[in-house]
């Protein structure tokens, strides 16, 4: 894994842009400045996010969402496990 979150990510297991090993690692949203725990899904590159309506659901039992626009910045909140274990890993066995 790199150390730049994907542009476009959702939690909505249906969606194309769904990705759960990055979910697993944690992503943090700082939107308009102000750090986010509720986003649904996002776009840095079309500079919005996605936001549970409420308590509100839809017909079929998902949230009701709203889309907020601005500067959308998103960073990792945990070191990515792979890449320090393999080497580690790889050092021990030669021994």
């Amino acid at each position: 894994m790199t150390d730049t979150p994907p542009d476009h990510l959702s939690i909505d297991p249906s969606s194309p842009y769904f990705d759960q090993p990055t979910l697993e690692r944690g992503i943090g949203i700082r939107f308009k400045g102000v750090e986010r725990n509720d986003v649904e899904e996002y776009s840095i590159s079309e500079g919005w996010i996605r936001v549970a309506l409420g308590k509100k659901v839809d017909r079929r039992g998902r949230p009701l969402t709203i889309k907020l626009t601005g500067p959308v910045e998103a960073y990792f909140q945990r070191p990515a496990d792979n890449e320090g274990d393999d080497s580690a890993d790889e050092a021990g066995g030669d021994e």
